[in-house]
Order: C-alpha cells, then structure tokens, then sequence
C-alpha cells in the first residue's frame, strides 16, 4: 500500500465520491474519510450510479465504486466512463472472484481494495491514485495471478449453449424448447458445465454469478 498523505496533498485535498448500494456503509466511509487530516473531501455519497453522474459535483479526482452495485451494468463500463469524464476509480467489494478483480483492473480501475482492509489503507490507496502511483496489493497480485493460470474449462458445444441461454435469462423450459430437448437433458448440462468451471476456479453456482460471467466473457449484454 502507498505511504500515508503528503504534507503538499493534505493541502489540496482530493475529491472523492463513495457508491455503494449500502447505507450503513456510506455513512461510516464517509465519517472516516472526511475526518481532518485526511487529506480528503468527501464530496458525494450515494447509492446508484445515476446519483453519481448527475451530481452537480461529478466528476470527482476519484470515485470508490462498488464492486457489486444491482444495476446490470457491469463495472467494466462504468470505470471506463469515470476514465472518459476524468475520474479515476477505486473500486471496492467484500468478496469478489479473480475474474472480477482482473476485469477491473483491465478496465482502468486504479486499485482495488478489499472491505476487509483498514481505513488506513483505502485512505493511501486513494492519495496513491489520485497522484498516478498506485501499486496492487497483495492480495490483488494474487488475484491477477490466479486469473492468468486459469486455463479452459473444456465444455462441449451443447453445454456451452445451454449455459448461455440460461445466462441470458432464460429458463429450464426455455432453454429446452430452444434446444430441442428435455428439461432434464438442460439440467445436466448446465450442472456438468458448472462442474467444469469449479475445476478451473471459478464459481457459477448461482445465477447471479452466471450472469456476471457471462457479461464479463461477451456472451450477453447488459439490458
């Protein structure tokens, strides 16, 4: 993690705006990042992304998104529209997979850092990125790390379709129709695919999970 604030940064303080969907969580990140001697003006504390584009403060030096905001955009877009308006992006989350992590950080984001972490260590994180000298933490490396050893998890042609029909939104019945098979047969190729999956790492076992992967891969588009 970066070095606590300069004497010259805590003159200038950086702009930051907080998204996340919790309340309980904005108020107390709010409270720790604007106390004095920061160095940081919290300027903006909201819970969707709308509130935070038409803030009349936006854009911010930096804005600390959450990782996993219900809004079906994934933070891929969102970074790269924070990097196009002239914000730079810490992203946050309590649990987040490598992918999801090696997504971010592809997209621009300029640390990432766990709700596990200290007030500490988000506060230097944000005067790190703020000033262009953020550097991954450990945590984060590992997380790369893992993303790039993950290798292919070998599905057939007709476990990858009806992983990506159910993906989309469809259901069981659906998919099978689509298909031209029975329920049961979609079962069990959507099971054995998930199975192949964990092999690698990575976990779709629930329908949210499939759905961020499948955004993140370009199976689907956001709605």
């Amino acid at each position: 993690m970066a070095s606590a604030p300069s004497n010259a940064r805590r003159a200038a303080r950086v702009r930051v705006a907080i998204v996340d969907d919790h309340r309980l969580v904005l108020d107390g990140l709010e409270a720790r990042l604007g106390a004095p001697r920061t160095g940081i003006q919290v300027l903006a504390a909201v819970q969707s992304w709308g509130e935070l584009v038409s803030h009349p403060g936006f854009p911010f030096d930096v804005v600390i998104l959450d990782l996993n905001l219900e809004d079906n955009i994934p933070v891929s877009t969102k970074i790269r529209a924070l990097g196009a308006a002239g914000s730079k992006t810490v992203v946050i989350s309590r649990h987040a997979d490598a992918g999801s992590i090696h997504g971010a950080i592809q997209a621009g984001a300029g640390a990432f850092v766990g709700k596990t972490e200290s007030a500490e260590a988000l506060i230097s994180t944000l005067h790190a990125v703020a000033d262009g000298q953020a550097e991954h933490s450990d945590a984060v490396r590992r997380a790369l790390d893992d993303f790039e050893s993950i290798g292919d998890p070998n599905l057939g042609k007709q476990e990858q379709r009806a992983l990506v029909l159910y993906a989309s939104g469809r259901s069981i019945k659906e998919v099978a129709v689509d298909m031209r098979t029975t329920e049961e047969t979609i079962k069990s190729y959507i099971k054995r695919a998930r199975r192949k999956y964990r092999t690698i790492g990575v976990d779709l076992g629930t329908k949210v999970l499939l759905r961020r992967h499948a955004i993140r891969e370009g199976w689907i588009t956001p709605e």
